[in-house]
């Protein structure tokens, strides 16, 4: 029911606005507005069924001749069949062809002019005219039907919703009922309302709109005057309270009737329309115009939005410095919990003690032995207690013969002496243990402690909007019919723009949206970013400023012959910043328990950088992780990570191969450092920083491919022979050339990882 009256509603709209066209004329000799609305209403989708009848009702209420009667059965004719012969095909009408049908459908109203001998050059003008309005009116149409009333109209689309404007200005002028203007009504009315909802600008444009419109009909300026006077006089009293400029408006046309008599004629009914509108205008509700200001608003420079974004980064900033320090003392504090080991003289003290009251307690050989002979009993048990440490137990033959001779308690004592020690070593492994998650804890807190200082660094800055920009990369895009309904350009950093686009989902893969957006921001900019917008067909669209570098790469693997599994881990990940991490896992054996080992590191690894902590905290954090694992097997460790912004690599390395940096013209060796991870609590990765060059390409290997060289220099002259340039092939040279260096048996897993830099 509702959209039945809805419906209904339309078509008495569509008549308004074909009767209104078919009025308005050039020169009243040329009148080609009607057709050419009905064609344009038909491209931008309405309902060809409600059209084709709205348009037979406002044409021939206008003009009811023969003539009038048949030109637009022809028209509507022509309109019909080929769009229901579209539709049953399920083929999209083609916009030429929309423009070759509306010219078509003009054949009758020329064969009547031919017949009637009039002037040709009128019939040809209005059919040149006539198509050049379907073009206004599609550029106008398009985007308000597809984007709504909410987005920015391009340069472009207000020109030709200006010309638009004029057109009905134009028709109105002809609809005087009894001396009774309608334009006048409707142009009094819409000053008030836009000077209301708007600013200055818009309503001087509206005025002069209006009244250049009526000059079309018959080179009549009688109203251009009058409408620039009236919106003068509505900006003089414009505030809040409606009554001051509705008043104003209506003094201003007393004056243009009795002072400056600038209307031909004048009565009681000149000055009715121009009081309507001003009651129509002081009698609606403001909840109206706050909806109309829309219209007018929507394209302000939000600078109490862009505001809101810098004040929010600094509470931010602010938050993640007090959140930063936090987890700083939270550090501290652990660290301190941190139990330190006693050294091996005051573990042999001690368990001596122990061992003293725990068995010779109750001898009768007691005070010989600790008194006259206590340095040498002394001795003799510190050494049995470090037999002990060292070999696990002691034994009768461990004891000199000159104790076990006057020690009746000897089987005790060796007992005892074991016990304790193994009783220890359990204990110091235990504390041990408790002491490094403690320390790994620390670690942790310590890193989030950086990350959050360096989160707060990237929010201290304020944001620079480009609001110039924006309004430039929304016209351009419009152009290239890519609707963008909003736009938001901002600078990063001194080396990074930041562009926010909200296009239709059909737009989102045409070359040209990057095009246009890196000719307005000045460099080449890249998508990085596409999500659904919170408006149904809309897509937001991210770019940033492209980084200096890209980088393509190759990885080829092979697997110990006779297993299955590889011992040998990857990682290729793309990080924060425009950043690479490349690595390379190599778990000490084959088979499974090595590739679970190395899976682990890497994992730990991979998501370590992700989370955007610095290398030593990483490796220190994942080192201490492994340790706690008592399984004796170890990883090594090979990671790259490349800023392609700088196209500077850092190379973090832990018992693995080495590397090569292979140039244009050189190879550089990187060697190997440091022992595996796990082996030892503390280690100190070998790190090197290294800048990069255009067409580098660094080759990451497992011990596996460097060891079936006779050494890395070796290497390096194979690596110099590849000609290769695609990284893929280039990495499966190696492993290839590494195989053959053992027959074609690989003794160990190998994996290679090639990446080149351009």
């Amino acid at each position: 029911m509702k959209n039945k009256i809805n419906y209904i509603l339309l078509f008495f709209v569509y008549s308004l606005v074909f009767f209104i066209v078919s009025r308005a004329s050039i020169n009243g000799l040329i009148y080609p507005f009607a057709f050419s609305m009905l064609f344009s209403l038909a491209w931008a989708n309405q309902k060809v069924w409600l059209l084709v009848p709205s348009y037979c009702l406002g044409v021939i209420l206008n003009n009811y001749s023969f003539e009038s009667i048949i030109s637009t059965l022809v028209t509507i004719f022509i309109l019909i069949f080929p769009y229901y012969i579209h539709v049953i095909m399920k083929k999209p009408m083609k916009k030429w062809e929309i423009f070759f049908y509306a010219a078509l459908s003009q054949i009758a109203y020329l064969i009547f002019n031919i017949l009637s001998n009039n002037n040709p050059i009128y019939y040809i003008l209005t059919i040149l005219l006539g198509l050049l309005f379907i073009f206004v009116c599609i550029s106008i149409f398009e985007p308000l039907i597809v984007r709504g009333v909410n987005y920015r109209l391009s340069i472009q689309e207000l020109l030709c919703g200006a010309i638009l404007l004029m057109i009905i200005s134009d028709g109105l002028s002809n609809c005087n009922v009894y001396g009774f203007s309608v334009l006048k009504l409707l142009v009094a009315f819409s000053l008030l309302s836009i000077s209301y909802s708007s600013n200055v600008l818009y309503t001087i444009l509206f005025s002069m709109i209006m009244g250049v419109g009526t000059l079309f009909d018959a080179n009549n300026s009688v109203y251009v005057a009058p409408f620039i006077i009236w919106a003068l006089s509505i900006i003089i009293f414009r505030m809040r309270n409606k009554i001051f400029p509705a008043v104003a408006i209506i003094v201003s046309e007393m004056l243009i009737v009795f002072y400056f008599n600038l209307y031909y004629t004048s009565s009681i009914i000149t000055y009715i329309p121009t009081i309507i509108g001003a009651l129509i205008f002081c009698l609606l509700p403001t909840k109206f115009y706050d909806k109309f200001s829309v219209l007018f608003d929507c394209n302000n420079d939000r600078s109490a939005m862009k505001n809101i974004v810098n004040r929010n980064r600094e509470l931010l900033y602010r938050r993640l410095n007090n959140l930063a320090e936090v987890f700083y003392e939270m550090n501290y504090v652990f660290r301190r919990l941190i139990k330190q080991n006693m050294n091996e003289e005051e573990i042999k003290d001690m368990l001596y003690e122990e061992i003293k009251n725990t068995v010779c307690n109750g001898c009768p050989e007691q005070k010989h032995c600790h008194r006259t002979f206590s340095d040498d009993t002394k001795r003799i048990f510190k050494e049995l207690i470090t037999i002990s440490s060292e070999r696990g137990k002691i034994t009768l033959l461990d004891i000199p013969s000159y104790l076990s001779s006057r020690c009746g308690k000897a089987n005790y004592l060796i007992s005892e002496i074991n016990t304790l020690t193994k009783q220890y070593k359990s204990y110091s492994q235990l504390v041990g243990n408790v002491d490094t998650s403690k320390l790994l804890i620390s670690d942790q807190l310590s890193g989030i402690s950086r990350i959050m200082k360096s989160l707060a660094k990237e929010v201290d800055s304020t944001i620079s909007f480009d609001s110039s920009r924006e309004a430039k990369l929304i016209d351009e895009l419009s152009i290239n019919n890519i609707i963008c309904s909003d736009a938001v350009v901002y600078e990063q950093d001194a080396r990074t723009m930041m562009t926010c686009i909200i296009v239709r989902d059909e737009d989102v893969n045409k070359l040209k949206l990057q095009q246009i957006v890196s000719k307005i921001c000045g460099n080449k900019m890249v998508i990085y970013e596409v999500f659904p917008s919170t408006k149904a067909g809309m897509m937001n669209v991210n770019l940033k400023t492209a980084p200096m570098f890209d980088c393509l790469f190759g990885l080829s693997t092979y697997t110990k012959t006779g297993n299955n599994i590889s011992g040998d881990c990857h990682s290729i990940e793309r990080l924060d910043g425009d950043k690479f991490m490349f690595a390379i896992c190599d778990g000490m054996g084959n088979g499974d328990k090595a590739s679970h080992k190395s899976d682990t590191a890497i994992s730990l690894v991979e998501n370590f950088y992700k989370a955007g902590f610095d290398n030593d905290i990483i490796l220190s954090s994942v080192n201490k992780l492994l340790n706690l694992e008592s399984d004796d097997i170890f990883s090594t460790i090979d990671i790259c990570t490349i800023d392609l912004k700088s196209g500077i690599a850092d190379f973090v390395k832990m018992g693995s191969a080495s590397s090569f940096i292979r140039s244009q013209d050189e190879c550089k060796i990187l060697e190997s450092g440091a022992l595996p991870i796990g082996v030892l609590q503390d280690v100190t990765p070998l790190t090197k920083k290294v800048v990069l060059k255009d067409k580098d390409f660094i080759i990451l290997c497992s011990d596996g491919v460097c060891d079936t060289f006779g050494n890395d220099e070796e290497m390096k002259d194979f690596i110099l022979t590849i000609k290769n340039k695609n990284p893929q092939e280039f990495a499966d040279e190696i492993v290839k050339k590494a195989l053959s260096n053992n027959n074609g048996y690989a003794v160990d897993d190998m994996t290679c990882l090639v990446v080149k830099i351009f």
